[in-house]
């Protein structure tokens, strides 16, 4: 029988659901009540709602249908580099929002390389601001996310299926049909719901290349409700009509994937007999183009930002000291909430379901919750960068937790029952079970963690002052008064710091485990 969580680790499970639940749905109350009620201003809902729901279910279709045969090709061919490429894929998850959009910029952009090259043709230039750029950046960045989850489904079909297949002389066609169909139909769908997701609580992106009625999100109309109006009362209404939708999709994306029914097989690599000829030009022309168009913005922000390095502003070091500080508390504070509650998940159901929140709450209705019910004693501009660690962790919760969930059940089967027919309890179990058992993936959590706080663009916006700015916003205001060479520095320096956080973390987690 599993070892069962610790009365301790039950109730500090317990607090930490509690936190959870009052920086999600208890700081909505907040607002709410704040108002005096709901309002409406003026149809920004329904205009809001409307785009929202456009654009998440187009990125996430064509993030979806790119990645399609980007992850074919990387399942059937093995090839010099194919690692590198894997690892970039995951490298638009960690980045900042702002620096992507910088570089999308350079890439894109009224004096970008593509309309560079599409003046040379003689053809009309191309605009990245307004809906499809929203689009165009959040395939940028859920196109890696969805290759990897296709990926994984393609390496899950036994190998035993394909020798099956080879040795009846199926080809791409039949393969395609018996195969890999019926894995695409069970993955797809999550995969769809996931980005759909994803998409629906887009802020920074929204907010430098959207903006205006036709390319208003509900989270920046949210924002455009504090910040401009102080309207409490249709701030609150589109908070909960986001989170109403988010959690629709979140549950959606828990619920939608099926089996495929392939079974388990022996194991080992999977060899493929199939994809010669013009499909093996198809499958170097995916991979080719997709690995183009995640590491040109990239390549621009490192080439760009190299000379604007030297020309920063000393309030651009102000706020990189701000961002860090801000990013090792928010990475403590998530996994002081994340360790507890996989700990204390037996089948781990009560824990996913808390683990929706974050996802579906606005996190600028989270800070303006906190600042409403400590306004009386304190400033807002006292309190932004604490306002703003406390929020970044819950947000980056549902992914350590995705992390740390497994590692937890993996103990509890293993090193957990030892210590528990041992009878040791608190720190000396902390110390010689749970910490060695959970620190690769306590580890990968931190880094996750501190690369997301440090580039997030939200709740910061409503509250900073010059005094309490982080990097991204200081980032977002020379973008604003464009001062594009230092910008671009800014945005240099905020890559390198947000990768070299993950990297600490990730590393010190593996560090004397064995990898």
């Amino acid at each position: 029988m599993a070892a069962r969580a610790e009365p301790v680790t039950r109730s500090l499970a317990g607090l930490a659901a509690l936190v959870v639940l009052g920086l999600t749905l208890g700081t909505l109350g907040a607002v709410v009540w704040r108002a005096g009620g709901l309002g409406l201003a003026e149809g920004r809902v329904g205009e809001a709602i409307a785009f929202t729901l456009w654009q998440a279910a187009a990125s996430a279709v064509l993030s979806v249908a790119l990645a399609v045969p980007v992850a074919r090709a990387l399942a059937r061919r093995r090839f010099v580099g194919r690692g590198a490429v894997i690892t970039l894929m995951g490298a638009p998850f960690i980045l900042p929002s702002i620096v992507a959009v910088l570089g999308l910029v350079a890439v894109f952009g009224r004096s970008g390389a593509v309309n560079w090259l599409l003046g040379g043709l003689g053809l009309p230039e191309v605009s990245l601001y307004g809906p499809q750029g929203v689009i165009l950046a959040h395939v940028f960045f859920n196109l890696p996310l969805a290759t990897r989850l296709l990926l994984q489904g393609w390496l899950a079909i036994p190998a035993e299926r394909f020798r099956l297949a080879a040795s009846f002389g199926m080809g791409p066609g039949a393969i395609l049909r018996w195969l890999e169909w019926p894995m695409l139909r069970a993955v797809v769908p999550g995969a769809l719901m996931l980005i759909f997701a994803l998409c629906l609580t887009s802020f920074a992106v929204a907010l430098t290349l959207g903006g205006g009625p036709k390319a208003t999100t509900v989270e920046l109309a949210i924002y455009t409700a504090f910040k401009f109006d102080f309207d409490l009362g249709a701030a609150s209404v589109l908070a909960l009509v986001q989170f109403a939708l988010a959690s629709c999709a979140a549950a959606l994306a828990w619920g939608v994937a099926r089996p495929s029914g392939f079974g388990a097989g022996l194991g080992g690599v999977v060899r493929r007999w199939d994809g010669g000829g013009w499909l093996r030009v198809q499958d170097a022309l995916a991979v080719g183009l997709a690995a183009l168009f995640l590491a040109g913005p990239l390549l621009a922000v490192c080439l760009r930002g190299a000379a604007g390095l030297f020309d920063l502003p000393l309030s651009v070091w102000a706020a990189l000291g701000r961002s860090l500080a801000v990013a090792l508390g928010s990475t403590a504070l998530c996994l002081a909430l994340a360790l507890p509650l996989a700990l204390a998940a037996r089948r781990g159901l009560w824990v996913q379901v808390l683990a929706v929140l974050p996802i579906a709450a606005s996190p600028l209705v989270m800070g303006t919750g906190l600042f409403l019910l400590s306004y009386r004693w304190v400033r807002p501009d006292e309190i932004a960068l604490w306002v703003t660690a406390a929020v970044n962790a819950v947000l980056a919760l549902p992914f350590a937790l995705a992390v740390m969930l497994p590692a937890a059940r993996e103990m509890r089967q293993g090193s957990g029952r030892l210590a528990e027919s041992l009878g040791m309890r608190g720190v000396a179990r902390l110390r010689l079970v749970v910490l060695p058992a959970m620190r690769r993936a306590m580890g990968f959590s931190a880094g996750l963690a501190a690369a997301l706080s440090m580039g997030d663009l939200g709740v910061i916006t409503l509250f900073a002052d010059a005094q309490s700015r982080t990097l991204p916003y200081e980032l977002y205001s020379l973008m604003g008064s464009y001062r594009m060479e230092q910008a671009a520095g800014a945005a240099l320096l905020l890559l390198v710091s947000s990768l070299a956080l993950f990297w600490l973390f990730d590393r010190g987690g593996r560090a004397d485990a064995g990898a």
